[in-house]
């Protein structure tokens, strides 16, 4: 039966008996353990635990994106200045996911504290695309996003911040979604921007992104941001969703960006021609915000970044370098432990938030981010929901972005849902020349399970599914 369990789904895995529970254990942690050292998918591989505790998830390996802290284990950050610490608790979503049974099976490569959109930025090398080794698979999660799509977990978990979920799951063939700002909690998440950063799921399906959505998310009061009866999450099954009807706005503006590749715009268009044809009420908008986006997100991320950060001067977090005064210990400490990406942007936010430029610029992007936030929800008071590419390209050789504008305008489409802190989710369609396409889909504040049913919908649209999941490449099937 055990290459079957690459065919199930997480429900149908936790509802095994208890010695087949432990043939699934060890068939994941078998394909870790043959195929990682291809990929680079994970940085740590945890043991399998004797036993198994019970719940509604007992038995269900999972990974842990290296920026999520479990007990035991190393959170790295995929950084040189993190590279020995050991996380003395749980994060929140840790410990939900351990309290219903299911089992951690390693901690995925990122890029460096989750500031990149390809995971080339890791100081542990980088993970590979397992649709072709020669291509990115996204980031900043894209361990998490390349390990779910070789079918080495069922699901993983990963942190967005501007789309660092949503883009590696597009790039990688899977499904990615990030809840509504508020709806999971971040405590024990590394910060990165504590206004935008949300940890979510990266699965092979939406049945499963909502399974572990609603394992993971509720109040936490260790986490003020978190809300409270914005969503049941008591429901068992997502609630039957119609297209029929549907209102959905599709970006004018982001269909004219001149860096849309043309391969993906036309795998977008035929799918919105499908939906169409299902009853689904498709209407152009422009949204008028787009060019705004990443110059915002850009001012508003590196400032939030250079304050979380400077905890790490190797006294309270971090390596130390042994220096003769304390100024110079932290300049060391910095300099060796911090990667170029890193760098960049704590040396771009300490200068919006410095006296000097605060008002120019850093005070600047939050009106920026209000308007965004205004016309996001003007569009989705008159709509159901937005969908557009994922991202405008599909996944690239490495090496092959070089200047950072370019880098990070790969993205310019998932930024927004940060920004206004409404869910959106990318679930893969039909694939290019061999690589995966994905779309997202963005909905109202809270209203996740209604998004989370559409896509649902959207997936029997698709033909990167196969019996309702989507498709391992060939060469991942077998160990």
């Amino acid at each position: 039966m055990k290459g079957d369990f690459l065919d199930l789904k997480i429900a149908e895995l936790s509802k095994l008996s208890t010695d087949e529970k432990r043939e699934v254990l060890s068939f994941f942690h078998e394909r870790i353990v043959a195929f990682n050292s291809e990929l680079n998918a994970f940085l740590e591989i945890l043991p399998i635990p004797d036993g198994l505790s019970s719940g509604s998830l007992s038995g269900v390996p999972y990974a842990l994106k290296d920026n999520i802290l479990a007990r035991g284990t190393r959170t790295t950050c995929a950084s040189n200045i993190l590279k020995s610490y050991l996380s003395p608790y749980d994060a929140t979503v840790t410990a939900r996911l351990k309290n219903t049974g299911a089992v951690l099976l390693g901690k995925t490569n990122l890029d460096e504290f989750a500031m990149g959109s390809s995971t080339e930025k890791s100081a542990f090398g980088p993970t590979k695309n397992p649709w072709d080794l020669s291509r990115i698979p996204g980031g900043s999660s894209g361990g998490s996003a390349a390990a779910v799509a070789a079918g080495l977990v069922p699901f993983a978990l990963g942190s967005d911040t501007g789309g660092s979920v949503r883009q590696p799951a597009a790039f990688c063939g899977v499904v990615g979604y990030k809840p509504s700002y508020g709806l999971v909690p971040r405590y024990g998440l590394v910060a990165f921007a504590s206004s935008l950063d949300q940890i979510g799921p990266l699965t092979r399906c939406v049945d499963d992104a909502f399974t572990v959505f609603k394992t993971i998310a509720g109040r936490d009061i260790n986490d003020a941001t978190t809300v409270n009866g914005k969503i049941d999450l008591r429901a068992k099954e997502l609630p039957e969703a119609d297209l029929k009807g549907l209102k959905i706005a599709i970006p004018s503006d982001a269909l004219d960006f001149e860096g849309l590749d043309e391969r993906v715009k036309s795998r977008f268009l035929e799918f919105i021609e499908r939906l169409a044809k299902k009853g689904a009420e498709v209407s152009f908008v422009e949204l008028g915000i787009l060019k705004y986006v990443v110059a915002t997100y850009y001012l508003i991320a590196p400032g939030e970044a250079s304050s979380n950060l400077s905890r790490y001067d190797g006294v309270r977090y971090g390596e130390r370098v042994e220096s003769e005064n304390y100024e110079e210990m932290i300049k060391k400490n910095r300099d060796t432990g911090f990667g170029d990406e890193v760098k960049r942007r704590i040396l771009l936010g300490t200068f919006t938030l410095s006296s000097a430029y605060y008002d120019a610029y850093y005070r600047r992007a939050l009106k920026i981010r209000k308007m965004i936030s205004n016309r996001i929800n003007e569009v989705l008071h008159e709509h159901d929901f937005i969908l557009n590419p994922t991202t405008p390209t599909l996944p690239g050789k490495f090496g092959e972005i070089g200047d950072p504008l370019s880098y990070y305008l790969m993205d310019i489409y998932t930024i927004p849902a940060n920004l206004v802190g409404t869910p959106a989710i990318s679930i893969p369609v039909d694939p290019v020349d061999g690589l995966p396409v994905g779309i997202q889909l963005m909905g109202r504040r809270y209203a996740d399970l209604e998004l989370l049913s559409t896509a649902k919908q959207m997936e029997k649209l698709s033909g990167a599914y196969n019996n309702g999941l989507a498709k391992i490449p060939e060469r991942w099937l077998h160990v």
